[in-house]
C-alpha cells in the first residue's frame, strides 16, 4: 500500500491510496536496472508459471499466471507481467518485452511465444531469438523438420549444417544432447518472419536405469549459424526453470500461498522475485535455502541480504 503524507498547518495528514500494482512493478523495475548490468550476448529466457493456489472460487477468479524474464549470466529476475491465464502469454511476452532493455542479448522463448510479431519486436528492440517450435507453427515445424530429416551424413558434414555436442553424466543418467544448426534461406515462409537467420534442432539421447529414449527439439533463430551459440541458448533457457520457478516453489512455498484479493498475489509474486535476487547477490557460497535460514537465523547477515 501506497502512503502518501501530506502536511496540515497544525497536525500532519496521512492519506492511503489503494495498492497499485503497476507502480510497485516499476518500483521493482528501477531497482534491477540500477543493480544488474546486462552485457551483450547474455541470454534472457522469458517463460510462465502459474501461482496455483491464486484463485478464488468463491468470486470466480482463476489462478494468475506470471510471466518472467531471467538473465542467465546474472541469475536474476528483470521483469515480470501478469496474466490470468497461461494461454495470455502471447499477449503478456510483448508487454514484458517493452520492459526490458534486451539490446545485444539473446532471446529465448518456448513454442508458445514462437510468434511472427514477438520476434519482430524483439529484432526491433536489438536483440536476437532462439524460439521453440511446436505444434502451434504448423506448417513452420513441417518445414524445419523436413530439412533435417532428408539431411544424409554427406549433408550434416557439408559446410552448410554445423554441429555441437555435450555430454553429461550422473546420478544414474548419462545423456548425449546433439545440436545442429543450418541457414534458414531456403524455407518457403522465410519472408514472414523478420530477421530469421538459423533452424536448429537438438537431439537428446538419455540413458536412464538401462532404459533409452531420443528425443528432437526443433528451433527458429535469428543468430548465426553457430551450434554452439545455439547450444548456449537452448541450454541457459533450463535456467529459469531450475533457478527461479524450482526455486520460487521449494524455497518460497509459492505454489501453496493462498494469498488472492485484489493485486495481492501479483505484489507478493514480485516481492519473493526481489528476495530471489537479493538472496543470490549476496556472495557467500550456500543455497538459496541456507541463506534463507540464515538471514532469518542472524540480523547482521539479513542487513548484509539486504544491503544488495
Amino acid at each position: 500500500m501506497l502512503i502518501q503524507g501530506e502536511w496540515a498547518t497544525d497536525q500532519a495528514e496521512f492519506h492511503l491510496e489503494p495498492h497499485n500494482s503497476k507502480i510497485f512493478q516499476e518500483c521493482f523495475l528501477s531497482w534491477v536496472h540500477s543493480i544488474v548490468k546486462v552485457v551483450d550476448g547474455e541470454v534472457i529466457p522469458i517463460d510462465g508459471k502459474t501461482l496455483r493456489r491464486s484463485y478464488d472460487t468463491g468470486s470466480g477468479k482463476s489462478a494468475i499466471h506470471m510471466v518472467s524474464a531471467w538473465a542467465a549470466k546474472n541469475r536474476l529476475v528483470l521483469g515480470q507481467v501478469k496474466t490470468e491465464e497461461k494461454s495470455n502469454e502471447i499477449t503478456a511476452i510483448p508487454e514484458l518485452l517493452k520492459l526490458l532493455e534486451i539490446k545485444g542479448c539473446i532471446v529465448t522463448i518456448d513454442a508458445m511465444g514462437c510468434q511472427k510479431k514477438i520476434a519482430a519486436q524483439i529484432i526491433e528492440q536489438g536483440g536476437d531469438y532462439v524460439l521453440g517450435l511446436k505444434g502451434n507453427q504448423g506448417s513452420l515445424l513441417e518445414a524445419v523438420e523436413t530439412v533435417f530429416s532428408q539431411a544424409d551424413v554427406a549433408t550434416f558434414n557439408s559446410e552448410t549444417f554445423d554441429f555441437y555436442q555435450v555430454e553429461n553424466k550422473g546420478h544414474g543418467r548419462h545423456e548425449i544432447r546433439s545440436h545442429y544448426t543450418t541457414d534458414a534461406a531456403e524455407l518457403p515462409m522465410l519472408s514472414q518472419w523478420k530477421g530469421l537467420r538459423t533452424i536448429g534442432v537438438v537431439v537428446s539421447e538419455r540413458t536412464e536405469k538401462n532404459k533409452k529414449s531420443t528425443e528432437c527439439r526443433y528451433y527458429i533463430s535469428s543468430q548465426e549459424n553457430k551450434a554452439e551459440l545455439f547450444a548456449k541458448a537452448v541450454r541457459s533457457h533450463l535456467g529459469i526453470e531450475n533457478s527461479l520457478h524450482y526455486v520460487l516453489d521449494v524455497t518460497f512455498r509459492e505454489d501453496e500461498c493462498r494469498i488472492r484479493k485484489g493485486d495481492a498475489p501479483e505484489n507478493f509474486a514480485v516481492l519473493r522475485h526481489i528476495a530471489r535476487n537479493l538472496l543470490q547477490r549476496e556472495k557467500t557460497k550456500m543455497s538459496v535455502k541456507q541463506k534463507q535460514f540464515r538471514a532469518a537465523c542472524n540480523n547482521a547477515f539479513l542487513a548484509n541480504v539486504l544491503a544488495g
